[in-house]
This record gives structure tokens, C-alpha cells and sequence, in this order.
């Protein structure tokens, strides 16, 4: 194989270093990785199905056995019906009261009402239940406290909903206990409730009566003090006096209005004939006699003119014609007078009646006034001595309600269904306690294995490495039960052996050839390290195992051991190991020379290790490289055996020489933070990780180990021949 050029090496320096980028740490991955497959999931459960059927069926039984041992506790129920239009009382207010109106609240207060103290009192002393143990809550070391409130630990009140039921129920182990206790807490219910409205009523007429003593003292007082006020105004209904004072006020203020308006018509008319203006006359009532005069007066006059236009003042014409003028102008100055005086008499007869309606309005008023303000004296005294009548009277109506309501035993609840004796017992439910427990087992069992499959840091399976640790798993081998605790022997899996477990074997190794060899990767595979995380993994098996299914398909092979520090091939496949790579390394020996055939294979040759040798760092450098180049054009493929890569120098270099890098890791044993580890290492050193190995997979660590079953029930003579 021909060392590529510098030019080459820049130009491929690009897309390598873009595919093989740093990979992220174990846990970053971890936090990052897309959700698990269902698939995954059932894996756990076959994984773990043993463990956890064992787990269920112990739980299941135990519960089943604490069923039987517990003692069986029967319940009885007694229902109390709240009625929530019955009326408190029969006489009075009570009588006319709504239902309960807010329903939620009252029935929550009766709930806690029959689990109160004076309820569940009577009851404990009647059934001496304090002298069985547990029956009361809280009774503490000292047993029963008599001044400390009772709680019936085995008592529960429940309301259904939507209805106005109270139900009622006490457990005990003994049946007929449990069904006279209960119906006895509900009875002390219904005598406590009366109880408490009979107290209440009494109490109330008690007060009322102690009260009523004094309003009558009061209203004596009050109705003296009103018929002696009356005596003094003289009057009986001050009220009707008032009204007719004030009726007759509003007229007297009409007609004093009207005398005003009839005195200021009069008095204008009269200053106006006081001017002796004639035209003033004509507006007085006596104007139509004066206005036939002054059309007399007209005639007259227009006569006259007529007269002296044709006679002289000595004709008799003129002159009865000027005395006929004369008479009409002085009946019309008489009239005149006579209307002046009679209009000022009209106006000294409005202003007198003014002034008398002044005087009788004023009088009114004053007199309105007076009773007014004795009124309001008498008003109060009158609704003082009304009210204390009216309360007194009140009062003795209420005490006698009272008295007879006190004795109306009706609380708006009744015992609608006795309790009667349980004939199977509430507790345990065997059936259901037993089914409680196994869905519980179950369901703890499925969360510890999801939980320990979690918490298990190893690698498992193909498609846990993918989505972990972001890198291809190329083959996976399964678990031979033969080679627990020792090495492989060589040429046990070769093909022709009757197990099935080694057959499995062949088949993987040969799938993870074809995996490797067939692959599409920029450039042919002719240099391959087989390297692990940790020791004891499985890397030299894998590499010899490998390196011989490559050699039966006739290609020349060659298989390095490159574990400097503890060789192993030369003894797994009985070489001598006394040369080996150290030498070739140190310049002492061809790399040809130290190289030796692999028994039972034509086409595989092995170059031991040699002596074991802590200076393998110092030695591998470009010799190594040197020699996997001089061996590629002699072999198709050269295989590495290189040591463990964490906390080794060597394998480093080594990576760097070859044209891909295999991992081999132990599924179920290798941790996913070394094999992270080792991924990120190789992919900053620019080498290609052809992909990852799971080694010694079974049932319990990966879904891949049922793919090998498929060989068992393949026919043996279906099989193709194998070298």
C-alpha cells in the first residue's frame, strides 16, 4: 500500500476532519439522546421478567396471606333525611320560614354537628365503646380522657350527592355493634338538635319575660303623659285641627290675593279721574252713559254748526241750538263727577276689605303656628305611647309563640333507614386487596427495571451505542457458555463444530467481515486495529477469529499481535513467542522473518509480540507504520491487535497508522463513559472508527442475542459449505 501524498492528505485533511469531529461527552450524550424505542422497553421486561413475575407473585401472596389474618370489620349505615321545607315551628314567623336556603352549607354544618362531642357522648357511655380498643381516636397512652372531646375513629358521615341525605356509618368487628351504634349516634342527632332548639326557644322566653315588666311600666307612662297633653290643648285630634286651619288659611290667602288685585284696579281708576282727564271716565263702569252723552254732544254740535253757518247768534235757531249744546256739555261734566266720586267710594271699600283679610289671614297663621308646634309635641307623644303599646304587645305575642313552639319537636330531620347488621364484611376485600397488590407490584417491579436499566451505565445492545453514543455498531458476538473464564481456544468457532453456540459464533464473526470489508468508505480497508476501552474485553479473540474468516476466503491475511505489554496469540494458537513485533520494532529482525503461519490455516499468518516489554510506547512509531505498509502489498488485509486504548500511549500511535479502528466492547460489562471516551480520542486524532463490536451478547444484556436462535432452527444440511 502506497503512503498518500501531501497533496492528498490536505485535500481529504477538510471532509475528515468535518466527519470526524469531536463527539460530546458520555453524559452530554446521554442528556441529548432521542427518545427511547418501545421496542427498548419490552427488552427490559423480558430482561428482567423472572425477577419481576417473582417479585409479584411473592407480593401477591403475602397480601393475600395478610388478607386472611386480618380481622373482618362489618359496616352498618343508617340514613337521615334532612327535610328542607319543614318549618321550624307552628305558630308565628316560624311558622311562615322559607326552607333552608343555602343547602351545600347547612348540610355541611349538620355533617359536622353529629361527629361533635354531644352527639357522640352519649353513645360511647351508653356502648362503654372507650373500653374497646380502637374504637376512639386519640385516646393516648393513659386511655380514656372523660374531659376531652370524643372522636370515633371507626365513624364516618358522608352526604351523597345531589340529595338531602345524611348517611351515617359505624365499623366495628362485631355486626350487630356496628348497626346499634350507628343508630344510636343518629337518634342522639335528632334529641341534640331538639335539644338545642328547646334550649334556645326557653332561654328566649325566659328574656322576653323578664322584659316585658318594663314596657308595661313604659307604656303606662307613655299613655299618661299623651291624655294629659290632650287635656291641655283642650282639643281631642289635633290632627283635624290643623287641617281645618290650614284649609281655611288657603282660602283666606285666595280671597286677601283677590282683594289685593280688586284694590289696585279701583285705586288706578280712581288717580285717574282725580287728573279730571275725561278720557279716564270712559274706563269707569259708568262709561256707556257717558259715551251716549258724548254722541249727544256731537250731534249737538254738529247742529249748531249747521245753525250758525245759516243764522246769526240773535236767530232762535242759533241760540236754542247753542243751549242744547250748553245742557249736554254739562250733564256730561256731572257725569263726569259722579263717576269720580263714585269710583274713589269703590276704592275706599277695597282697600278697608284688604286690610280686614290681612288682619284674618295673620290671625290665621299665628294661630296655625301656635297649634303647629304643639302638634309636633304631641306627635311625638302620641307615636311614643303607640309604639310602647304596640311593642308590649309584640313582645307577649312572642313569648307566647315561643312557649308553644318550644314544645314542637321538629328539626327538619328524620331516621329515613335504620342501620341494620352487615352480612359481609367491608374490610380487608380480599378480591380487591389482592388485585390492589398485584397492579401495585406490578407497576413497582416495571419501574425498578425501567429504573435499573436507567441507572445501568453499561453498553447492551446495538441500538442503545447508536443513540448514546452517536456511532455505528457493526457486528455483535454472541456469549459462548464454553469460554466463560478462559480465553478462546483457536479454531473453535471455525465452522465445524457441532455446537450451536460456536456455530453462532462463526456466523457473526463471518456477518461482521462482510459488515467491515464490504462497507462503502472513501478508501479501501487494507489496515485494520482491533483495540477496547478496558482489558479483558474480548479484542484478541475478536481479532484472530476475524483475521481466520477472512483467510478461508482465500485471501492472504496477516494478523499482528500488537499488545506489547501482555501477548497472548502465540499462546492461544501454540507459537513460539520467544521473536516477535518488539524485535522488528527495535531493528533487530525483518518483519518477515519474526512472521509465522497460523496453524490449520493456509492463507493466515501470525507476527507474535515477542517477550513482554514495558518500553511498547518508546518502540511503536514510524517503524510500525513502515511495516504496515510493507506488509499491504503482500497481504489483502493486516489485522492489529493493539492493547486497551484508556490509559496506554501505544494503541494512539497505532490508530494513526492503520486505515480503521474496530472496538470491542462486553455488552453488559463495558461502560458507556470508556467507550465515549475512547470514540471522542480517536475522532480527535483524525482516525477512522470503522464502528463499534458487542462482545459476548446473551439474553440479559441486548435484543441481538435472539437473532442468533435463528441458527439453532436453520438445517444443519442447508448450511453452505464452509472452508
Amino acid at each position: 500500500m502506497q503512503p498518500p501524498s501531501p497533496a492528498s492528505t490536505v485535500t481529504a485533511a477538510a471532509p475528515r476532519e468535518a466527519r470526524y469531529a469531536p463527539a460530546p461527552a458520555w453524559w452530554e450524550m446521554r442528556a441529548s439522546e432521542p427518545g427511547v424505542p418501545l421496542a427498548h422497553y419490552l427488552f427490559v421486561l423480558r430482561r428482567y421478567f423472572w425477577k419481576m413475575f417473582a417479585f409479584v407473585v411473592t407480593t401477591t401472596l403475602l397480601a393475600l396471606v395478610i388478607c386472611y389474618r386480618l380481622t373482618p370489620i362489618y359496616e352498618s349505615t343508617a340514613t337521615v333525611d334532612i327535610d328542607r321545607s319543614a318549618p321550624p315551628g307552628v305558630l308565628g314567623t316560624e311558622a311562615l320560614q322559607p326552607g333552608i336556603q343555602d343547602a351545600e352549607q347547612y348540610l355541611a354544618t349538620q355533617v359536622d354537628l353529629i361527629q361533635s362531642d354531644s352527639v357522640l357522648r352519649p353513645v360511647v357511655l351508653r356502648f362503654r365503646l372507650f373500653e374497646r380498643e380502637g374504637e376512639i381516636a386519640d385516646t393516648g397512652r393513659e386511655g380514656f380522657d372523660p374531659s376531652a372531646p370524643i372522636r370515633l375513629k371507626n365513624l364516618k358521615v358522608r352526604r351523597p350527592p345531589n340529595t338531602y341525605l345524611l348517611k351515617i356509618s359505624y365499623r366495628s368487628p362485631d355486626r350487630q355493634l356496628a348497626a346499634d351504634v350507628a343508630n344510636a349516634i343518629a337518634q342522639s342527632y335528632l334529641e341534640h338538635t331538639y335539644k338545642i332548639r328547646y334550649e334556645a326557644a326557653a332561654g328566649l322566653a325566659r328574656f322576653m319575660e323578664r322584659q316585658i315588666e318594663e314596657l308595661r311600666a313604659k307604656m303606662e307612662r307613655s299613655g299618661d303623659a299623651l291624655a294629659r297633653f290632650e287635656k291641655e290643648l283642650n282639643i281631642i285630634n289635633p290632627e283635624e285641627r290643623t287641617n281645618i286651619l290650614s284649609a281655611r288659611l288657603l282660602e283666606l290667602n285666595t280671597e286677601f290675593t283677590r282683594a289685593q288685585a280688586d284694590r289696585v284696579a279701583k285705586e288706578a281708576a280712581w288717580r285717574a279721574l282725580a287728573t279730571a282727564s275725561t278720557e279716564a271716565a270712559h274706563t269707569a263702569s259708568q262709561r256707556e252713559a257717558l259715551e251716549r252723552l258724548t254722541a249727544d254732544l256731537n250731534t249737538a254740535e254738529q247742529q249748531f254748526a249747521e245753525v250758525k253757518a245759516h243764522y246769526g247768534p240773535n236767530h232762535p235757531e242759533y241760540r236754542l241750538a247753542a243751549a242744547k249744546v250748553a245742557e249736554v256739555r254739562r250733564q256730561i261734566e256731572a257725569m263726569t263727577r259722579s263717576i269720580a266720586a263714585r269710583t274713589e267710594v269703590e276704592f275706599r271699600t277695597a282697600l278697608d276689605r284688604e286690610r280686614m283679610l290681612e288682619q284674618e289671614l295673620k290671625s290665621a297663621k299665628e294661630e296655625l303656628d301656635s297649634l303647629n308646634a304643639r302638634s309636633f309635641e304631641y306627635q311625638a307623644l302620641k307615636r311614643e305611647a303607640e309604639g310602647d303599646k304596640k311593642l308590649y304587645e309584640e313582645l307577649l305575642r312572642k313569648i307566647r309563640e315561643a312557649t308553644i313552639n318550644a314544645s314542637f319537636q321538629n328539626t327538619g330531620a328524620r331516621i329515613a333507614d335504620p342501620a341494620l347488621p352487615g352480612k359481609k364484611p367491608v374490610f380487608p376485600r380480599k378480591g380487591l386487596s389482592v388485585a390492589v397488590a398485584f397492579l401495585l407490584a406490578s407497576l413497582l417491579a416495571v419501574g425498578a427495571a425501567v429504573m435499573a436499566d436507567h441507572l445501568d451505565n453499561t453498553v447492551r445492545d446495538p441500538e442503545q451505542v447508536e443513540r448514546t453514543l452517536n456511532t455505528h455498531v457493526v457486528g455483535t458476538l454472541p456469549m459462548v457458555k464454553s469460554w466463560k473464564g478462559r480465553l478462546a481456544p483457536a479454531g473453535a468457532a471455525n465452522g465445524n463444530n457441532a455446537d450451536a453456540g460456536l456455530a453462532g459464533y462463526g456466523e457473526a464473526i463471518r456477518t461482521l467481515r462482510n459488515s467491515i470489508l464490504l462497507a462503502d468508505f472513501e478508501r479501501e480497508i487494507r489496515a485494520l486495529l482491533v483495540t477496547s476501552a478496558t482489558p479483558g474485553e474480548g479484542k484478541s479473540t475478536t481479532a484472530f477469529f476475524l483475521a481466520s474468516a477472512h483467510a478461508e476466503q482465500g485471501h492472504r491475511t496477516l494478523l499482528i499481535d500488537g499488545d506489547l505489554r501482555r501477548p497472548s496469540l502465540h499462546r492461544r494458537l501454540h507459537l513460539p513467542g520467544a521473536q516477535g513485533l518488539v524485535h522488528v520494532l527495535a531493528g533487530e529482525l525483518d518483519w518477515r522473518e519474526a512472521t509465522l503461519a497460523a496453524p490449520g490455516h493456509d492463507r493466515l499468518h501470525v507476527l507474535p509480540a515477542g517477550p513482554a516489554s514495558h518500553r511498547a510506547a518508546d518502540m511503536v512509531g514510524r517503524r510500525l507504520a513502515q511495516i504496515i505498509e510493507e506488509a499491504s502489498r503482500e497481504y489483502d488485509l493486516i489485522i492489529l491487535d493493539g492493547p486497551p486504548l484508556l490509559g496506554f500511549a501505544e494503541p494512539l500511535q497505532m490508530a494513526t497508522a492503520v486505515d480503521g479502528v474496530l472496538i470491542v466492547t462486553r455488552a453488559g460489562d463495558t461502560s458507556r463513559r470508556a467507550v465515549a471516551a475512547v470514540v471522542t480520542t480517536l475522532q480527535r486524532l483524525r482516525a477512522r472508527v470503522v464502528g463499534v463490536v458487542l462482545n459476548e451478547v446473551h439474553r440479559q444484556t441486548g435484543d441481538g442475542y435472539y437473532y442468533y436462535g435463528y441458527y439453532r432452527k436453520y438445517p444443519r444440511e442447508r448450511l453452505p459449505e464452509e472452508a
